[in-house]
This record gives structure tokens, sequence and C-alpha cells, in this order.
């Protein structure tokens, strides 16, 4: 499917700094919109619903994916995560950039019904700092933080099949790194091509 906005996946283990980022980075970015995804696990910390997610119980999330409302869906850490087709379909199509924060899974799920999307993956500087940033969340409990780094030793294998890899070892330099690449990405022949059509054609490029 040809569309004329840009969809930007991020995707990290938990505590990498992903969901900091992508807030930093919606902040000073007006052309970028957020899709929200639905989760069945609960709130954490200062989350709101269906700001950072729509968070719905499990039988109410099976009866979507039966639907087949969800363009990607996965468990992860044992809870169910998913992303509305109409919310990523609606935004692409019309033209809006789109930024969607999900597991490495669903990214690549994503990237085969979206072949133009731009895959992000955020890497933590080191070990020893992720276990240090999700010990200092406060917000899970000594076996659960175990879980979430044998987890993230899968997930960060995984950053290489993606279009680009930013190390979050500094935010400022990461933030800036992110800024980047959605930039850059604009001014891609065939991005331009896809959200200027009018342009080329006055220019007589194809």
């Amino acid at each position: 499917m040809d569309y004329p906005g840009n969809l930007f996946v991020v995707a990290a283990p938990s505590g990498a700094g992903k969901s900091s980022l992508v807030s930093a980075l919606l902040q000073v970015d007006s052309h970028l919109v957020v899709a929200v995804s639905h989760t069945t696990r609960a709130p954490r910390g200062q989350e709101q619903q269906d700001r950072e997610y729509h968070f719905t119980d499990e039988a109410t999330f099976r009866a979507m994916i039966a639907r087949g409302e969800f363009f990607e869906w996965a468990e992860v850490h044992g809870h169910l995560y998913g992303t509305s087709r109409n919310a990523i379909e609606t935004r692409i199509t019309g033209g809006q950039d789109v930024v969607l924060e999900i597991d490495w899974q669903g990214a690549l799920q994503i990237k085969k019904l979206f072949p133009n999307a731009i895959l992000i993956f955020i890497l933590p500087p080191s070990w020893e700092e992720l276990q240090q940033r999700l010990n200092r969340r406060g917000e899970d409990k000594p076996e659960v933080i175990a879980k979430r780094m044998e987890n993230a030793r899968i997930e960060v294998s995984k950053a290489r099949e993606f279009d680009f890899v930013i190390i979050n070892a500094l935010f400022e330099t990461a933030l800036f790194d992110l800024k980047a690449i959605v930039h850059s990405q604009r001014l891609k022949y065939a991005a331009l091509q896809r959200s200027k059509p009018a342009v080329f054609a006055a220019l007589d490029l194809s």
C-alpha cells in the first residue's frame, strides 16, 4: 500500500528510554502524531487511559483479535499488546506522520504490512546501565526486573533487523539522533514523492 504519511516504529528493551525519547520528540515535532496501542497490563506511574495506552481487559483484547482489529499484536512480559488497524491506516493515508512505540515482534510485523515504515531500535549503553535504570524506576519487584533483563537479551539481538539504531547513553544526544532520523526520512526522494505528489508532477518527475 502506498501512502503519503511516514510511519516511524520505535522499539527497545524495557528501561532503555523509548517512551521518554518519543515523548520528547512529540514535544518538538508538531508534524508527528502518536498511535496509541492497546494493552492488557495495568497503568504504571503517571500513565493515563488513552494517552500512553488504551488499557483493556484480556477478554476485550482477544475479542478485538478475533474481529481482526489489530495490525499486529504480541504477548510481552506476560501481557498482550496490539496496534489498532484504524489508528495507523487513517492517519498515514491522510498524510500524517505517525510514530508508534511497540515491541520488536510487532515492529517486524508492521514492516511486512508497511514496507515503507522506518524501524528504529533504542539500545542501552550497557547491560549494567539497563539494570540500574530498571532498579531506579522503582516500579517492579526484583524477580520482575530479572525477567525483564532476561528478555532484554533476546530483544537486543533483534536490533540488526531494524533500519536505524540509537544508543541512549546521553538522553540529549539520543533525542538529537531520533530527530535526525525523522527529518532525514522526510527528505528521501520516495517519501517526498508520496507526500508532495503535486510538486513532482509539476516538475515532470516520476
